[in-house]
């Protein structure tokens, strides 16, 4: 019996370009978040910025009522995961402390196609430690973004991210694990699509990347070993060790000019 592949979602330029839109929205709301999350401030009211600034653009949420899993309807729209939560931390009235390290994952949709991004925030005075690993999980995610190039395996992705922190784990004599569970994912006229991307791997491997391909990039590290467990409210996924976690996500378009990342405020293209 054979089985069939999945198709990956080919997008034209246009809806590439509302793509863009998308995570322009993305980006300004991850920009008004880093520059509330303070000390004192609560998740929620976090949340409450991501819905103002979705409510400017005309955009709605990816994340609001999303179902995974059977687990319950996700009631934010954003996910804010602090210290040992490494994604799907949902918002509430917790409120942030000095030398927290919080992640926040955000998507938005306009005219039906979608955003998704995510950045690590330093509350306050952070620990030397904890700095390198955010700074080593988003230096992992640009790697990746470089290797999404037309005619590139998927798979040389994974291994550009897996590389990058296992380099910086040496360098610094850390321990630094990458979550094995979650990775990144196609993503387009829906939020969640083919194909499934680890933040691991031999290069050389996997699809074949076309022009028209957009992917989320997202490598999660912790600092500690990277065994996680979904915690009793069915979302919230947080390390076994209470080791902190950092994540670090873009979504970026295939093109015959090279990777295009959709969610950066500037415009970049590598």
């Amino acid at each position: 019996m054979f089985r069939r592949r999945s198709a990956i979602e080919i997008k034209s330029a246009d809806q590439l370009a509302v793509m863009r839109q998308a995570g322009l929205v993305v980006a300004r709301a991850l920009a008004a978040i880093t520059d509330a999350a303070t000390p004192g401030m609560t998740t929620g009211q976090l949340d409450s910025i991501a819905r103002d600034v979705l409510a400017d653009h005309g955009a709605t949420s990816s994340f609001l009522g999303y179902k995974a899993h059977g687990a319950v309807p996700y009631p934010g729209v954003i996910c804010a995961s602090v210290n040992d939560e490494v994604v799907h931390g949902i918002p509430g009235d917790r409120a942030l402390h000095d030398g927290d390290l919080l992640s926040v994952d955000f998507g938005a949709i306009v005219d039906g196609w979608n955003g998704d991004a995510a950045v690590t925030i330093e509350i306050g005075e952070v620990a030397p430690e904890l700095r390198e690993l955010s700074r080593v999980t988003r230096e992992s995610l640009w790697a990746g973004l470089a290797q999404a190039r037309v005619d590139a395996h998927l798979t040389n992705i994974s291994h550009a991210v897996e590389t990058t922190i296992v380099e910086a784990e040496a360098a610094l004599g850390l321990r630094l694990g990458i979550v094995e569970e979650y990775g990144g994912h196609g993503i387009g006229s829906k939020m969640h699509m083919d194909p499934h991307i680890l933040n691991y791997g031999s290069p050389g491997r996997g699809p074949v990347l076309r022009p028209g391909m957009a992917l989320a990039i997202e490598p999660m590290v912790v600092l500690g070993e990277p065994d996680v467990a979904v915690l009793d409210d069915a979302w919230t996924v947080a390390t076994l060790d209470g080791s902190r976690a950092a994540h670090w996500e873009h979504t970026v378009a295939v093109t015959d000019d090279g990777p295009w990342v959709l969610t950066a405020l500037d415009d970049v293209r590598l």
